[in-house]
């Protein structure tokens, strides 16, 4: 079958795949994500296990976070000034060398809380380059302008699969051979996403030479995101996202340990039950054919996300508890993987990086602030109750937004129908 015949067979929910380097990307992603997923299970599995404490948890979780907060919008100003593929090479390279470090220290059993934490921070280094350098790389590997928007929803759906089956292995490779091998498996898995970037073909790209300096560039671009109502409202909900839905996973060890009275094994369930609805919720994502309605989604997936944290929180039942995260899942990713591609089609094409690395700053960076606070408050009014609280503020900050959605949609309408993706009505 030739290559035009294939791609005319490929379902509308991935048509991004038509594009040769894009299923390349794809597939050295979704091992190393699988790694990824693995070593944060079998870190705050080590952590708890040695320490017992819901403050250390969160202090570990948020070491890994804070960077992004503070190194992500110069992490988007270097994105649009450098070899994007090149700097991703790197970039994944001192991961390998992070996880290594971490696999021989904890074989070795000389690894410590104190390293555990300064090993975190510098992953979270690394992840505030790597993300926005990865989202605004993906335009360059696919062929189709107009399939960015599945593009970005398919990897959603890669991280959210590998969310629902790395945690569920790290269970099982915890329970069997300990937190060494998840920490080996994800230095391995490095390796094969290190090698895709080395083999994927993308047109060549010509970094633009502004004559700017980098800081006014960055200034530029905070100036850019949130002086616009379509992009600053969408940011300011990120912001309240990345916040209050971060504890989740900090906390879960909790929930896993005293709640169900389970081991590892039931905190890789709980963890990848929100990844299962997460995949649901992606692929409804990836089968829209239009951004338009997105506003809509937003609003109510975010409620949603809501009300299921805070049903959790007070369910002291296992399956009820995988039901409400797996539809807090399904609400969590398709807020942001909807915001994701409304910001990326808002954007000018020379600050896309950008304004990437702002929601990657607002959902991400904002985590490890909320992870310290709920780890803090967890020790004084218990885990159950941090998480509803959390959960309630989720849907108030849904509902805040659908109230303003019309206002919302009147600012984003102009750049809409330049981009064609809406027309005016005939007359």
């Amino acid at each position: 079958m030739s290559s035009s015949k294939a791609a005319a067979s490929v379902h509308p929910a991935l048509r991004a795949f038509r594009s040769k380097s894009f299923r390349i990307f794809y597939a050295g992603q979704g091992l190393s994500l699988l790694g990824n997923w693995m070593q944060t299970v079998a870190m705050s599995w080590l952590v708890y296990r040695v320490t017992g404490s819901a403050l250390l948890l969160g202090v570990t979780a948020g070491a890994q976070q804070l960077p992004i907060l503070v190194l992500s919008p110069v992490a988007g100003v270097w994105a649009d000034r450098v070899n994007r593929r090149r700097l991703l090479m790197l970039i994944q390279s001192l991961a390998f060398v992070q996880a290594l470090a971490l696999a021989l220290l904890t074989f070795a059993d000389v690894v410590r809380v104190p390293q555990l934490i300064v090993l975190a921070l510098f992953l979270g280094i690394i992840t505030a380059f790597e993300t926005p350098t990865r989202q605004a790389f993906l335009l360059e590997l696919i062929e189709h302008r107009e399939d960015l928007p599945n593009a970005i929803a398919l990897q959603s759906m890669l991280f959210q699969s590998t969310r629902f089956v790395g945690p569920s292995v790290a269970g099982l490779v915890l329970a069997a051979l300990g937190e060494a091998w998840c920490f080996l498996a994800n230095a391995l898995f490095y390796l094969a996403i290190i090698a895709t970037y080395a083999v994927v073909r993308v047109k060549p790209r010509k970094p633009p030479d502004t004559g700017v300096e980098w800081w006014r560039e960055l200034a530029s671009g905070f100036a850019y995101a949130f002086g616009f109502t379509g992009t600053r409202r969408l940011l300011l909900l990120l912001m309240a996202m990345g916040f209050f839905t971060a504890p989740w996973s900090s906390l879960m060890p909790i929930f896993a340990a005293e709640t169900f009275s389970g081991d590892s094994r039931t905190f890789g369930f709980l963890i990848g039950a929100v990844g299962l609805g997460a995949i649901a919720g992606t692929f409804a994502l990836a089968a829209r054919a239009s951004v338009r309605g997105l506003g809509r989604v937003v609003a109510s997936t975010t409620v949603v996300a809501g009300v299921a944290l805070a049903g959790f929180s007070l369910s002291g039942t296992l399956w009820l508890s995988l039901a409400f995260l797996a539809v807090f899942g399904a609400g969590l990713v398709v807020t942001a993987a909807s915001i994701n591609t409304v910001l990326q089609t808002l954007a000018d094409e020379d600050k896309r990086a950008r304004v990437i690395s702002m929601y990657v700053m607002c959902f991400l960076g904002f985590a490890p602030i909320g992870n310290f606070t709920a780890g803090a408050l967890a020790e004084v009014i218990g885990a159950h109750w941090t998480l509803f609280c959390c959960g309630l503020v989720v849907a108030l900050a849904g509902g805040t937004f659908a109230l303003g959605l019309k206002s919302w949609a009147r600012a984003v309408r102009p750049v809409y129908l330049r981009q064609g993706i809406i027309r005016e009505p005939r007359v």
